[in-house]
């Protein structure tokens, strides 16, 4: 159960003050924590072995160079690139669940990753770019699909179940289209196809994470601390958001651009991991016990799941690697079910 939240104050010696809510500061702490601690986990597992103790002397440049070699070199983009990827996902969804004011509004459900995926597809298939065209097409069908589905919605409809309910539409569409665009490729690009859409990351390094990276650090401190405030403003509606200043057409196009573009770069990093911006913000809001959109707790947290399925992936099945997407996409799965059980319960759908 959400409460009020409790605001702690700490004022500059130039004159600013800054507002945050401790509880929800020690939980994406405590999150961050356990991601980087599971990142030392993943980077130490495998083939060669490591303890957390070698791998933390070796990314501190102690280590030797078989081990150097295999932590900066091979190991460590890899967890970089999910880290990154849970952290914009995380983000996103919590944008998104907080313009739609619906728990189920995620870049799954509303059909922005399906646009990313129909954006790579044709990079691949017809195309046969590497990265950065991966990286680019990746963009701009997440944002192609931002504005279609936009643009049906109409501004009167850009929030709440409308919105649900036309991306729903265009992620049916898009799913035909990119079966669609599988039966035209080649059996190798095919396979290679297959594997992005399912959601992995196995055999990532540094230029699949860059261009995700440079958004992180671009758009996250944008809405983190641009935008938080007029998002919690939006949540109680546009009337009350207007009357308290928010430029409320400037802002949800704002934060849907920077939510879709990140949606797009993690879908162009590792394929389209299914739910975790759907359940990040969810766990998050539940263990900060506040409403709101919780954006660095569930930025936090995307980081946490995603490392933490990756680490499930390898070591379930001894010999055997799962992509990281069936992980998420199993556990996911379970997680909407109870929540549309818990919607009907409380009357909601």
């Amino acid at each position: 159960m959400t409460r009020a939240p409790r605001f702690a104050v700490v004022r500059t010696p130039g004159g600013l003050s800054l507002r945050f809510r401790p509880r929800a500061l020690v939980v994406a702490a405590l999150c961050l924590l356990a991601a980087l601690c599971m990142g030392v986990l993943l980077i130490g597992s495998g083939d060669f072995p490591m303890s957390p103790a070698d791998v933390v002397r070796t990314l501190a440049g102690q280590g030797s160079p078989a081990d150097s070699l295999i932590v900066n070199q091979i190991r460590l983009p890899r967890v970089v690139t999910g880290l990154a990827v849970g952290a914009a996902l995380g983000l996103a969804g919590a944008i998104f669940q907080s313009l739609v004011r619906n728990p189920l509004g995620s870049p799954d459900i509303l059909g922005f990753s399906q646009g990313a995926a129909t954006g790579v597809l044709a990079m691949i298939v017809l195309v046969g770019g590497g990265s950065a065209a991966v990286a680019s097409g990746a963009a701009a069908g997440g944002l192609a699909t931002g504005v279609l589905v936009y643009a049906v919605a109409g501004r009167s409809g850009a929030h709440g179940q409308r919105l649900i309910l036309v991306g729903i539409g265009v992620a049916a569409i898009l799913t035909g289209v990119n079966g669609y665009l599988l039966t035209q490729a080649s059996i190798t690009d095919a396979a290679r196809a297959v594997l992005w859409l399912t959601g992995s990351l196995d055999g990532r390094d540094w230029s699949d994470s860059a261009p995700l990276l440079v958004a992180l650090a671009v758009l996250g401190p944008l809405v983190l601390v641009g935008c938080g405030r007029a998002l919690r403003m939006l949540e109680m509606g546009d009337d009350a958001a207007h009357g308290l200043g928010v430029p409320i057409e400037r802002a949800r196009l704002i934060m849907l651009a920077a939510a879709v573009l990140l949606t797009s770069l993690a879908a162009a990093a590792a394929g389209p991991v299914a739910f975790v911006a759907l359940t990040a913000p969810q766990l998050a809001r539940r263990l900060t016990r506040t409403a709101g959109p919780n954006l660095l707790p569930a930025t936090c947290m995307g980081a946490a799941l995603l490392v933490a399925a990756d680490w499930v992936a390898q070591r379930a099945f001894p010999g055997h690697q799962l992509p990281v997407g069936v992980v998420t996409g199993l556990l996911g799965g379970g997680y909407l079910v109870w929540l549309l059980v818990t919607e009907r319960k409380t009357g909601r759908i």
